[in-house]
């Protein structure tokens, strides 16, 4: 019996340049298309039909161009010294470690009920419907609500930082426990161990690395967000300086210097990041 197949070249789709189309389109691929186009035509729309109130663009645009030179290029310390600079990174490092540690305790309890292969699905549905809306208010909201009972200031910074950052690290965990293989679990069940000797020979050596890598990565958001709530709240820290000198001082030298401090500890901070992860938690 003869065995008939079609020609390969019949079964490939071309466009209209005879070019083989390697993706078709979907209709997820055709409304995002779609929605970059409009909000593209919106934001044009905006620049056209904006008053500038007889605002120079070309002058505004050169002046921009020169204050990010002064920034950068020129950048320079008036009102306090670099030893004092190196105090108030201090400063912002302790109230995000502060408060990355308090919420790490916090939500590695929460977040043994919150996951469903250790907890009943009610108490895990409720303590994760929580955390959600935790974690959709900002943090900066979170600390002007407690501003409003601690007043403005670090008390305000450091409960309002913790109470987002267990909210961030309770949905981190619980799914990093989920992960455990449930085969291990019911062994352990049927050898005779209970909740609290699975958690410690099991789960939490199993998911050791990857409560690490949340809780250092988490640390990097609250040193960015203790930089905010510097300005915001009154927090202290760098990043009161950095308000300082944009809004009192109009001090764009001292900006730029503050800036580029920011800079170096966050590289610093995704350097150590990785090389943990790299070559301790492999």
């Amino acid at each position: 019996m003869e065995i008939t197949s079609q020609p390969l070249e019949e079964n490939i789709k071309r466009d209209n340049l005879g070019k083989i189309k390697i993706k078709s389109k979907s209709t997820s691929q055709i409304f995002i298309k779609l929605t970059l186009g409009t909000l593209f035509i919106l934001t044009v729309l905006g620049f056209l039909t904006f008053d500038y109130k007889g605002i120079n663009l070309l002058e505004a645009f050169k002046e921009t161009l020169t204050n990010v030179k002064t920034i950068f290029f020129e950048a320079s310390l008036t009102h306090f010294t670099f030893l004092e600079a190196l105090k108030q990174i201090g400063v912002t490092l302790s109230l995000a470690f502060l408060t990355t540690l308090i919420g790490a305790f916090i939500a590695l309890f929460l977040g043994l009920f919150a996951a469903k292969n250790l907890s009943n699905n009610i108490v895990s549905n409720i303590i994760k419907g929580f955390v959600a809306f935790i974690r959709a208010v900002p943090t900066v909201l979170w600390v002007l609500i407690f501003a409003v009972t601690a007043g403005l200031g670090s008390e305000a910074a450091i409960i309002g930082m913790t109470f987002h950052t267990v909210g961030y690290l309770i949905k981190a965990y619980s799914e990093a426990f989920e992960e455990l293989d449930e085969g291990i679990i019911e062994a352990l069940k049927a050898s005779g161990a209970n909740w609290w000797q699975i958690v410690f020979q099991a789960v939490l050596p199993s998911s050791l690395r990857y409560l690490l890598v949340w809780t250092f990565m988490r640390f990097e958001i609250n040193f960015t967000n203790g930089v905010a709530m510097g300005a915001a709240a009154g927090a202290g820290g760098i990043g009161f300086e950095l308000f300082m000198a944009s809004n009192f001082y109009f001090n764009v030298r001292e900006v730029g210097f503050i800036t580029i401090g920011i800079l170096i500890c966050a590289i610093i901070l995704e350097g150590i990041s990785t090389k943990i992860k790299n070559n301790y938690l492999k």
